[in-house]
């Protein structure tokens, strides 16, 4: 999945954030790199119940205690609800492009989703784009493209899940920006770990009679839960450390820490021309991030 982020009006330490954002990303991208390797030897659903349930439990043991009903508190909850539900059926379109796909495209494929993101919030939440962030969003589309290219290689149903995981991802975004408003990190956070889990049990259930993981996996399974959810707590400290003008650029290190972590467990080293795609996604991605895309908001 891709991050989201709200900027802290008082950023005091701008190299802890970027050590933790650094951090985070490495997390996410273990997160994909072992859900890959995972989903090659267990049903999508399965993976994904064990990863969500162990969240879930995760969240509620570090911060029930001291936050009570405040952790689920909403003011949108239905919206909130849609949300979790976005970012599940991400999780499963994503959980089948990386059994397919190489972590490294797979990732390069997911980053369309800002790009989208900055072309739909025109006409959706009202904003302007600026002619920078237009040439920037279509520098970075054709990066992707040159991942995408006839003859790279990729499976095409691997890549309409990552296609789908993308518009997923979008979506999911678009949603973030307009609930940051009114709702606060930790309560839309408990609510998708409670949704996905409760959708991941019900799809691994017909699975449970056949698929038996040795306590190794099932240890894999958990520490992926756990990795997922240390990237999106560490990323909120991350932005109220430093300004949003420095950690969101580094967002494109997750594609990075994917395409290493993907050579150096699956042996698997992308093309030239594929490496090229990342190098302008992530260029004009960054550029996107520091320039800023938004002039202005209708009122």
């Amino acid at each position: 999945m891709t991050i989201s982020h709200t900027s802290a009006p008082d950023a005091g330490r701008p190299l802890l954030g970027i050590v933790l954002v650094a951090l985070t990303t490495l997390f996410f991208a273990l997160t994909d790199v072992f859900s890959k390797q995972l989903t090659m030897a267990y049903p999508v659903p399965v993976v994904m119940a064990v990863r969500y349930l162990s969240s879930f439990i995760l969240l509620l043991v570090i911060f029930g205690p001291r936050m009570g009903k405040s952790l689920w508190g909403t003011n949108r909850t239905k919206l909130v609800i849609v949300r979790a539900g976005v970012l599940t059926l991400a999780s499963l379109t994503m959980g089948h492009a990386l059994r397919l796909m190489p972590v490294g495209e797979t990732i390069a494929i997911l980053y369309l989703s800002p790009f989208a993101v900055m072309a739909l919030a025109v006409p959706i939440l009202g904003e302007k784009v600026t002619r920078w962030g237009v040439f920037f969003a279509v520098l970075g589309f054709s990066g992707v493209l040159l991942v995408l290219r006839p003859g790279s290689g990729l499976d095409p149903i691997g890549v309409l899940w990552a296609l789908s995981n993308a518009s997923c991802a979008t979506a999911f975004h678009l949603l973030t920006r307009s609930l940051s408003r009114t709702e606060t990190a930790i309560s839309m956070l408990f609510f998708v770990t409670l949704i996905g889990s409760i959708f991941f049990v019900a799809m691994a259930l017909p699975h449970l009679s056949s698929v038996r993981p040795p306590l190794h996996d099932l240890g894999l399974m958990v520490f992926v839960g756990i990795t997922a959810t240390s990237g999106h707590f560490l990323f909120a400290v991350a932005y109220r450390e430093a300004p949003a003008a420095i950690i969101a650029p580094l967002n494109y290190l997750h594609l990075v820490w994917a395409a290493l972590l993907g050579w150096a467990v699956f042996n698997y080293t992308p093309t030239g021309l594929s490496v090229l795609g990342m190098v302008i996604i992530i260029g004009a991605g960054a550029a996107l991030a520091v320039n800023g895309h938004i002039s202005k908001t209708k009122p």
